[in-house]
């Protein structure tokens, strides 16, 4: 019997359906909002490209080819296989080729410090993102009237400030209505488009990617330069990859080829026919190809999908941060949880306030998106170099492909990576440094932070005291004993705490349980229930126990006490007492780390959040023991 059409099958569709329609309105915002302003500083005056006919064909077919290379073959078809169960992005990336290099020191730091500094510039594009959509979107008020142009700016500041605004209230009611939103955005780009091209089909010819051979050919160092401006109508493409552990690869790739792809292509040829038919249409082709009765509500829509692309783009740092804490190259930092049922919405306020002020500044100090276009390009073509190394590196090392079939492929996408980057290095001086700055500060930042850490565990190794010969010491000498739990944090399950150490010296007591905890972030996504926490008895009511999370995940040292119960391991919260150490930092001679690193790393060890809010721990339960080291 035929059940093709039953409950189950329409359940599997909807809940694809609605995959879609989610995907929809997270993952395609930056990408989407590209015919903003693409065109438009392809033919403006910074270029100094004139629109004639052999112009708007090779710059089309630039934006046409860009677009099924980049993104629909080597980021949809391609990267998005890179998935780390489940979960992309480049530190899901990096997470995934370390594993087969950690036999080889160098090759491994090399491998981590490629994928930390891309996610680094990340946070440029961050800033820059919100930025140049919402102005690109304004400054349709300027085609409605003249008079709107002293308006742009402060309008754009006054959306920026809200969007930062609401991210404590969390974006679940709001992301609702996300999807619907941005499938009329691109119906929209689809129809205004394609009426253009209706009325000038030869545009058509510039699917002939010999056109843009021609073009560059003909136009030299002025056409390579172009490429820098053609880039940004394939900026988002990262963002494919990074939100794809939200929805699946399929529901992003469906929506790609059957609506997104299709809707962005028209309008860019619609664009390019407006072109065509009206030069001087270059101020502004994508709101010049509205009637005028409907300029209005374009400019309102526009507003309304760059906000939905700014958003996008906010969480994507905030989830960011969080896997970097997990991963161990972040201080902690206070993450709240907007959403009781959705794991992913988070909200990181340090990170949401870094990023309104460099927001708000970069407008102040850029005022257009044609302008603001300069600083765009830099970080993502150099986070696009990257990602194409490690997947290179992914290809031959764990998955064992052929080297003959991998060169020719990883070559071909280095050779447009390359290409993009080399257009858009010469932005640099132009506000290019903008995001590359960013990007180094973000990248010294977690580098020294993890540098520092190991050189921390590794001193506090080195004077920590055996469990062994702690164990046979009170056997011999047993201490009093008191009634009770006592839990010790620490990252050396094979040492004794120093918290557990000073409080035996000070206080000359034992509680008669004690655990010795460590917390471990393990490089995959989420951790499977049952490995979630092993226990070993150790003798003389010690236990030795690991809490494993992964870097999608919530640490919580409560969660772990409960499982320790079902594995025979009785504790009461309330008869508990959670012992941590806190470490006072002093930088001295000793190798490692240059002084001024010692001093930023002591400076971000005493900034980061406490273990006690960071691990879940009830405040009026614990007891900090404070030491100092020297670095």
């Amino acid at each position: 019997m035929d059940t093709s059409g039953g409950p189950s099958h329409r359940t599997q569709k909807g809940h694809l359906l609605f995959l879609c329609l989610a995907a929809l309105g997270v993952v395609y915002g930056d990408i989407g909002t590209s015919p903003l302003y693409t065109l438009r500083v392809c033919f403006g005056p910074e270029l100094g490209l004139s629109p004639s006919p052999e112009a708007v064909l090779g710059v089309l077919s630039l934006v046409t080819w860009a677009l099924l290379f980049t993104v629909s073959l080597k980021y949809l078809v391609f990267i998005l296989r890179a998935d780390n169960r489940g979960e992309g992005g480049i530190l899901a990336l990096m997470a995934l080729c370390r594993p087969e290099e950690s036999r080889t020191a160098w090759r491994a730091a090399l491998l981590t410090s490629l994928g930390l500094f891309g996610a680094a510039l990340l946070y440029g594009d961050g800033v820059i993102t919100p930025a140049i959509t919402i102005l690109g979107a304004v400054e349709g008020l300027e085609v409605v009237s003249p008079v709107f142009h002293h308006a742009v700016v402060p309008l754009a500041l006054l959306i920026l400030l809200g969007l930062f605004l609401i991210q404590r209230r969390g974006t679940g009611g709001v992301g609702a209505l996300f999807g619907p939103v941005m499938a009329l955005w691109f119906a929209v780009l689809a129809v205004l488009g394609g009426a253009s091209v209706w009325q000038n089909p030869s545009v058509l010819r510039a699917l002939d990617p010999l056109h843009g051979l021609r073009f560059l050919l003909s136009h030299g160092f002025a056409g390579f330069l172009v490429l820098g401006a053609v880039f940004l109508a394939i900026t988002g493409g990262e963002a494919l990859y990074a939100d794809m552990g939200h929805f699946g690869k399929g529901p992003i790739r469906l929506v790609w080829f059957a609506l997104v792809q299709p809707a962005l292509l028209l309008n860019y040829y619609g664009q390019g026919a407006l072109l065509l038919r009206d030069p001087l249409a270059s101020r502004n082709p994508f709101f010049l190809l509205a009637p005028s009765w409907a300029l209005t509500p374009l400019v309102f829509l526009s507003a309304a999908a760059a906000v939905i692309a700014s958003q996008a783009v906010i969480s994507g740092a905030f989830s960011l941060t969080r896997q970097a804490v997990q991963l161990g190259f972040c201080p902690r930092v206070a993450i709240r949880h907007t959403s009781p049922e959705e794991i992913g919405q988070i909200y990181v306020p340090s990170v949401n306030w870094a990023l309104l002020v460099a927001t708000v500044a970069l407008v102040f100090a850029f005022r257009t998106s044609e302008s603001l276009a300069a600083a765009y390009g830099v970080a993502v073509t150099t986070t696009m170099v990257i990602t194409t190394l490690l997947f290179h590196v992914l290809a031959t090392r764990r998955w064992r492909w052929k080297r003959a079939a991998v060169l020719p492929l990883t070559a071909a996408f280095l050779m447009a990576d390359l290409s993009f980057f080399g257009a858009n290095v010469i932005k640099i001086e132009h506000g290019g440094y903008v995001p590359l700055a960013l990007g180094a500060a973000v990248f010294l930042l977690l580098s020294t932070w993890k540098r520092g850490r190991t050189i921390l565990a590794r001193r506090l190794e080195d004077e920590s005291m055996p469990l062994d010969l702690f164990l046979a010491d009170i056997q011999r000498n047993p201490p009093l004993r008191v009634p009770g739990t006592a839990v010790f944090l620490t990252g050396n399950p094979y040492g004794v705490p120093g918290a557990l150490l000073h409080n035996l010296k000070h206080n000359h007591v034992l509680h008669e349980r004690v655990a010795i905890l460590t917390v471990v972030t393990e490089e995959v996504p989420a951790v499977s229930p049952k490995k979630r926490l092993s226990m070993e008895p150790l003798g003389q009511g010690l236990f030795r126990m690991t809490g494993r999370f992964g870097f999608m995940e919530t640490p919580s040292v409560p969660k772990l006490l409960a499982l320790a119960q079902d594995l025979g391991f009785p504790n009461d919260t309330m008869t508990t007492t959670f012992f941590l150490g806190r470490e006072s930092l002093l930088p001295g001679p000793r190798p490692g780390l240059p002084r001024w690193r010692k001093e930023l790393f002591a400076l971000l060890s005493r900034n980061a959040q406490s273990a006690t809010a960071f691990f879940g721990i009830p405040p009026n339960r614990v007891v900090e023991l404070g030491t100092q080291i020297e670095l």
